[in-house]
């Protein structure tokens, strides 16, 4: 075993949108010992259930409908308008944990969409049905156009005025590739206006993560099946090292994957929590010290 190196990169994990959103639940779970939380508080069941053993209960929109006078965490990815005067009916006291870069994109959408004229069309490139986009969209009164890949593009009319913009944990890479689509396709008499609203803390480390991936034989990449930003890492991990493979803990592991290997790395999404990829280390060493 002592010939093996396991490594986990310390770029890895958390985002501090997530840190601070945990942190607000177990502070307020300290205190009382029970909080709601609208939707799963990050994309990643273990810590999901580390915390529900604290006493957080996860709930639905429909569930939030026929709650009252008690406390609901919204976590990082944000929620539309009417979530908030749900709440207000319901005299549900908010602890609002939305990540300062959504907060800022939710604005900046809903000033664009304040200030516009009726012939101008808001695009949000994003994942269809996920919580952060549900909130963007929301900021329109739900009229924005959500586009996951080229193909979506025909939902555009490009003979009408563009506005677009991502969500904050789409590539870079895919933006500009829909942005040179727009453009190729758009009538030239109208207005093309994008904003490359990506977090700067999650594409920055892609290269981070490429540089750690290339410098191990076997690459662990944890991560929750949930997490739009794990399918992405992961993908860039593999991009470089063939030899990466998705796990959602170490109950996941194969053992054959380990044989004949002397470099091991472990790493995570931005969702995936630091001892979940010491967990995975542990059993890593639990399987070479008995084999």
């Amino acid at each position: 075993m002592s010939q093996v190196k396991i490594e986990i990169d310390n770029d890895s994990g958390f985002c501090f949108g997530v840190v601070t959103a945990i942190t607000k639940a177990e502070e307020e779970l300290d205190n009382t010992g029970r909080l709601y939380c609208l939707g799963d508080i990050v994309h990643n069941s273990d810590e999901v259930d580390r915390l529900c053993n604290k006493g957080l209960i996860t709930i639905t929109h429909n569930d939030m409908s026929r709650l009252n006078n008690v406390k609901v965490l919204l976590r990082a990815h944000g929620e539309p308008p009417a979530t908030y005067e749900l709440a207000n009916r319901n005299n549900i006291e908010i602890i609002d944990a939305t990540c300062p870069v959504v907060l800022q994109l939710q604005r900046r959408i809903k000033r664009t969409y304040d200030s516009l004229n009726d012939n101008t069309q808001i695009v949000i490139y994003g994942k269809i049905g996920h919580a952060e986009v549900n909130g963007l969209v929301g900021q329109t009164q739900g009229k924005a156009i959500v586009v996951e890949n080229i193909d979506d593009l025909q939902k555009i009319d490009f003979d009408n005025n563009i506005a677009l913009y991502s969500q904050t944990t789409k590539s870079p890479e895919g933006f500009a590739e829909i942005v040179a689509e727009i453009n190729r396709r758009k009538n030239p008499t109208t207005t093309f206006e994008y904003y490359d609203t990506i977090c700067r803390q999650v594409s920055g480390r892609v290269s981070r993560l490429q540089k750690f991936a290339s410098s191990h034989q076997l690459i662990l990449f944890v991560s929750g099946k949930k997490s739009s930003n794990g399918k992405i890492l992961y993908e860039q991990c593999r991009a470089v090292n063939p030899l990466t493979h998705l796990i959602s803990n170490a109950d996941e592991l194969n053992p054959e994957w380990l044989q004949d290997i002397n470099s091991i790395g472990i790493c995570g999404a931005t969702s995936t929590p630091r001892w979940l990829m010491e967990k995975v280390k542990e059993h890593i060493e639990s399987i070479l010290s008995n084999g």
